[in-house]
């Protein structure tokens, strides 16, 4: 792989860096650029991107407050809402938010980055849409390339001009591929590829790693062998010889967001799952990322609970050690627990996603895809956890909802990119 790339995302919640870390062994040095904190950014340029930030923290947060949180939600959201696909329609037209990008570009917002990779244009990839406009806005020299990190976008992924722009999208689904032509996006500048997910849990395009550690989950997922008996075929067709039993006990992750919301629903979790935990009839990994009060939140109600044993915290101080830490913890996962967001494409590792409430438009197009998939179960009340779970396990719908999201999902997404990359001459 001799063809290199910058590879920029931003920090703000995980979404946009979980998609560039499976990409940085193309960047020089394996080092990813974060467009919102990199070594020399002028404070102008910060005080833009931290003040953006801190408003969606504050407002996912400010979401569960009673009779005032939804509402003053449903506002910021109707900022980033995605409008319905049909009828087919001429979506071109550029809304308030993309213009208002546009305008902190003339007042020089990102100049100083673009500046800097001019120095070696190699090509560009963004898995955020503003550093991908920021390079085009500003001259940059080189391929521009643009990772969409959702099911469906709306239309600020797409720059003020689309139909003049030179930037490519990497797509990862068909749906993402229609509605940027909607937006005016030319044909040619779309690739659908699939969402880059981590090598680590993948293996080589053969995805042998991917294959054997689905093979031991779907034993935890059928324990009564209901879908085994209806479609070992099947599974034998896509896994091979399968193993005889699983190498881990039947374990749940629960992952919050990056902005710490629904911790709430792991306390929820553990208590209702408590006997069973005691028991070590199930273990329970607690993702808590790189926020330390989500950590100690666990922390403090794992010891309130008296639980010892089978629970797990993920949590790491640097981002690219949680995300090796997360990566590794999904190997030995049954079940995947979390809100749809960026996670929602991982369950083309034949993670079964229990989908907890959405935070915003886009997770609620996300939810509808998983849903369409079949990879994806709503989450029931939590507070009974230790009841529908295990009925649904008896039933065999996890293990059919992780082959569904094995089969149907796009699974080298990470390849695609790479191979995209090493083409540019």
């Amino acid at each position: 792989m001799s063809q290199k790339a910058w590879i920029v995302d931003v920090n703000m919640g995980y979404g946009h860096q979980r998609a560039a870390y499976p990409l940085k062994n193309l960047a020089p040095g394996g080092k990813v650029i974060s467009a919102n904190d990199y070594g020399g950014i002028p404070e102008r340029d910060r005080r833009v991107w931290e003040n953006s930030r801190k408003f969606y923290e504050f407002v996912s947060k400010f979401k569960r407050l009673p009779l005032i949180g939804e509402p003053s939600f449903f506002i910021f959201d109707q900022f980033q809402k995605i409008l319905s696909f049909y009828p087919r329609r001429d979506l071109s037209k550029p809304n308030l938010y993309l213009k208002r990008i546009y305008y902190l570009f003339k007042k020089g917002w990102g100049r100083h980055l673009i500046e800097k990779l001019k120095e070696n244009p190699l090509p560009l990839i963004s898995t955020f849409f503003v550093p991908a406009f920021m390079a085009e806005a500003f001259g940059y020299p080189g391929e521009i390339f643009c990772v969409i990190t959702d099911t469906d976008v709306a239309r600020h992924w797409a720059p003020l001009n689309p139909s003049l722009s030179k930037i490519k999208y990497l797509a990862p689904n068909n749906r993402v591929v229609e509605r940027l032509k909607l937006y005016g996006v030319r044909p040619e500048n779309i690739f659908l590829t699939g969402y880059p997910l981590p090598l680590e849990n993948l293996g080589t395009e053969n995805l042998e790693v991917l294959k054997q550690d689905l093979n031991h989950r779907l034993f935890n997922l059928d324990p009564k062998k209901k879908y085994f008996q209806r479609y070992q075929s099947l599974i034998e067709k896509y896994l091979g010889n399968l193993t005889k039993e699983p190498d881990h006990p039947l374990t749940i992750t629960f992952a919050v967001g990056g902005a710490g919301a629904q911790k709430e629903i792991g306390v929820r979790i553990l208590k209702s799952l408590k006997k069973r935990i005691d028991n070590k009839e199930v273990k329970i990994i607690l993702v808590a990322g790189i926020r330390e009060p989500v950590k100690e939140y666990f922390l403090k109600n794992i010891e309130n609970l008296n639980l010892k044993d089978n629970i797990e915290i993920v949590f790491n101080s640097k981002i690219e050690d949680y995300f090796k830490s997360f990566n590794s913890a999904l190997r030995k996962t049954d079940i995947l627990w979390t809100k749809p967001s960026e996670l929602s494409f991982y369950s083309a590792l034949g993670l079964p996603i229990i989908i907890a409430p959405t935070i915003g438009s886009q997770e609620e197009f996300n939810q509808k895809w998983l849903l369409k998939l079949g990879s994806g179960i709503l989450q029931h009340n939590p507070d009974h956890t230790n009841q529908w779970l295990f009925d649904l396990l008896g039933e065999g719908s996890f293990a059919e909802a992780a082959m569904q999201g094995f089969v149907e999902a796009e699974k080298r997404g990470t390849f695609n990119i790479q191979k995209i990359i090493s083409e540019i001459k």
